[in-house]
C-alpha cells in the first residue's frame, strides 16, 4: 500500500511539479533582458555530443517561441564569418552559446568566445547559462580582463558554485543565474517514456576528460545493465568517418543497428516521424540555415530513442539527468570529473522525485533498487 502511494506520488510530481517549476525559472531569469528584435547565435555544437544539441535547441525554441526574436544568423567557431554576420544582423545582440566550457578544459570554445567579445564591444553581448571551471587560475584572470573590457556583457551562469566565481572575477559584467537551456524543451510533444515495457538498465557514461574515475562501470553490480556513452558518436568514429559515401555510411549504420535489432524498422520509422511529423519540426524552416538547426534536431532524437530503450538510468553526463528531467525517466546522477553535476543538481534539481544523485559508488546499487520498486508497484 505504502509503495503504490510513493509511486503515484512520483508520477503526479512527474507531470505536475518539479520539471515546469525549472522552466518557470529559467523564464524568470532570461525574462531580465531587454527585448530584441534580431540577433546572432553563434557557437553552434557542430559536433554529435547530444547534450550541447539540446541546449542550442533550447535556445532557439526559447528565442524564436517565448521572446519572438529572430535568428539572423548563425554560426559555429569553425565556420563562423565576420563580414556575413555583419550583412545579416548588423549591430544586433550577439548570443554565445550556453554549455560547460567556459573554462580551460575545452580550449577552442573560451578562445573563440573571447574573440567575439573583444572584437564586438559596440553591441550587447549575451553568454547563456554556462558552467564555470578553471583549472588555472591564470586563465581565470586571462578571461576576466577580457570580459571585463565589454561595456555591455550579460552572463547567465547555471550553478551556485559558478554564480560565485563570476561575482568576483567578472565585476563588469551583468551576472544571471538561470537553470540550463535545454530546459525550454519540458512538456514539449514526444517525449513520452513507457517504464513498463523495458527491462535493461543503461549506464550512461561518457568516457573524456570529465569522466569521474571512481564510478567505472566495473563497480556497478546490477543485472541488465548495458554501458554506452551517446549513440550518435557512432557518426563520429574514424571508421564511420572513413567510409567513401553517404550510401556507404547509413549502410553501415542499418548493418550494425540490424545486428542490435534497433534500426530496422522501429528507429527508422521513429525517426522519421520525428524529422518530418514532429510538430516542431517546422519551427527550423525559417531560420538562416534550417539543415544546420535540423542537424541537432536528428541528434535530439538519437538521445530520445536511446533512453526509451530502458527502465532506469544511471548517468554521469549533465544532460543525461537534463534529458531524463524531460521524459520523466527514473534515474541515478552520478558526479563528472569537476564539481559541474554536483552544483547543479544542488542548485536547481534536488527536488525532481524520480532522481537520486549518489557520489559513493557503493550506493548505486541501493538507489537503483528504490527507483526500480517505486515505479514498478
Amino acid at each position: 500500500m505504502l509503495a503504490n502511494y510513493a509511486s503515484s506520488l512520483i508520477t503526479e510530481n512527474i507531470t505536475n511539479s518539479a520539471p515546469e517549476k525549472l522552466k518557470e525559472l529559467l523564464h524568470q531569469a532570461l525574462g531580465k533582458l531587454e527585448p530584441f528584435e534580431q540577433c546572432a547565435l553563434l557557437d553552434y555544437p557542430d559536433h554529435p555530443n547530444i547534450g550541447d544539441n539540446l541546449i542550442w535547441l533550447g535556445e532557439v525554441f526559447y528565442l524564436t517561441d517565448v521572446l519572438k526574436t529572430k535568428i539572423n544568423y548563425a554560426a559555429s567557431h569553425k565556420n563562423f564569418s565576420e563580414a556575413e554576420m555583419e550583412k545579416q544582423v548588423g549591430k544586433a545582440p550577439i548570443l554565445l552559446h550556453g554549455g560547460g566550457n567556459l573554462g580551460d578544459l575545452w580550449p577552442e570554445f573560451p578562445t573563440f568566445r573571447q574573440h567575439i567579445i573583444s572584437k564586438y564591444q559596440d553591441r550587447p553581448i549575451i553568454i547563456l547559462p554556462q558552467s564555470i571551471y578553471f583549472r588555472e587560475k591564470a586563465n581565470l584572470i586571462k578571461a576576466a580582463k577580457v570580459f571585463n573590457s565589454h561595456p555591455n556583457l550579460t552572463l547567465f551562469v547555471r550553478d551556485n558554485y559558478s554564480y560565485e566565481i563570476a561575482i568576483q572575477h567578472f565585476s563588469n559584467c551583468q551576472i544571471i543565474k538561470a537553470p540550463d537551456m535545454a530546459l525550454q524543451m519540458v512538456n514539449m510533444p514526444g517525449l513520452s517514456f513507457n517504464y513498463t515495457k523495458n527491462h535493461s538498465i543503461l549506464y550512461h557514461c561518457r568516457n573524456d576528460k570529465e569522466l569521474n574515475q571512481t564510478s567505472s562501470p566495473a563497480s556497478i553490480d546490477l543485472p541488465n545493465l548495458v554501458v554506452e556513452d551517446w549513440t550518435s558518436y557512432k557518426y563520429d568514429s574514424q571508421y564511420y568517418k572513413e567510409l567513401p559515401s553517404k550510401w556507404a555510411k547509413r549502410m553501415a549504420l542499418i548493418s550494425s543497428g540490424l545486428q542490435q535489432g534497433t534500426v530496422i524498422p522501429t528507429e527508422w520509422i521513429s525517426r522519421q516521424l520525428w524529422k518530418h511529423f514532429h510538430p516542431y519540426a517546422s519551427k527550423f524552416n525559417n531560420l538562416y540555415n534550417p539543415s544546420m538547426h535540423l542537424k541537432s534536431w536528428s541528434y535530439m532524437h538519437h538521445g530520445i530513442y536511446q533512453f526509451k530503450q530502458h527502465r532506469l538510468i544511471i548517468t554521469n553526463r549533465l544532460h543525461g539527468h537534463i534529458l531524463c528531467i524531460l521524459m520523466g525517466i527514473p534515474h541515478i546522477f552520478l558526479p563528472n570529473a569537476y564539481y559541474k553535476n554536483e552544483a547543479f543538481y544542488e542548485t536547481w534539481t534536488y527536488s525532481i522525485p524520480f532522481c537520486r544523485f549518489v557520489k559513493d559508488p557503493s550506493q548505486i546499487k541501493g538507489a537503483a533498487q528504490e527507483l526500480l520498486d517505486l515505479f514498478s508497484n
